[in-house]
């Protein structure tokens, strides 16, 4: 995950039912868009169960990302990236330091921390060598229920003086996400927006709607 690119892009992020024929749909969602998919990582986030459960449950998701060159990042679990070869890790506040999974998972993987709506746990992150930060939530979710929240105005800021790429979550949906990407947001985190209803035309709206960001910035 990089921001190189100038264009947003879709950080997808697992419902925490993901057997049955959760796989066939998250290939529907990785192949919906036409042209080059906006959809650059998956998070794989369960609760609940064994690490060797959760492994057999990761396995074909992780193969359907590596066929799409989807980074594959684990939620808040270390030895179960570890385990897998995952491509990173999410770290949320209570879930270890950026340091030490580092220091497990090599210098190659993707680590990225909850920042919530604070500008200093950003700048802690960046410091111990995250390579992105998480700002959220920027709506009410179904998906989780938001103890803190963030504003534009942190995008805003982050964007405009740090090169460390910023992710956005927290109940945002191809309706409301134009004035978060127009603010400079790298990527766009997205679960219940796509998951709940027909993933393809999800990931197909927040395409449109990255698209019509993008034009209105180049003035076409």
């Amino acid at each position: 995950m990089s921001n190189t690119v100038t264009r947003c892009q879709l950080y997808l992020i697992s419902p925490l039912d993901v057997g049955g024929d959760f796989p066939a749909r998250l290939e529907r969602a990785l192949s919906a868009p036409e042209g080059k998919s906006p959809i650059t990582a998956f998070q794989f986030r369960v609760k609940g169960i064994g690490q060797h459960e959760a492994a057999e449950l990761a396995k074909p998701l992780q193969e359907i990302c590596a066929a799409h060159d989807v980074a594959f990042i684990v939620n808040d679990d270390v030895a179960l990236a570890k385990r897998l070869g995952a491509d990173g890790v999410h770290l949320g506040q209570q879930d270890g330091s950026v340091r030490d999974a580092r220091e497990e998972l090599g210098r190659e993987a993707q680590i990225g921390v909850t920042c919530h709506g604070s500008r200093h746990l950003a700048m802690e992150a960046g410091e111990n060598g995250a390579d992105y930060v998480a700002f959220g939530a920027f709506f009410p979710s179904t998906t989780k229920q938001a103890d803190h929240t963030a504003d534009i105005e942190l995008i805003e800021f982050w964007s405009g003086l740090f090169e460390i790429p910023s992710v956005a979550i927290g109940g945002i949906t191809p309706e409301n996400c134009a004035p978060i990407i127009a603010a400079g947001v790298d990527f766009i985190a997205a679960s219940g927006a796509v998951w709940n209803g027909d993933e393809v035309a999800a990931v197909r709206a927040f395409t449109e709607a990255i698209r019509s960001v993008e034009v209105n910035r180049r003035g076409e």
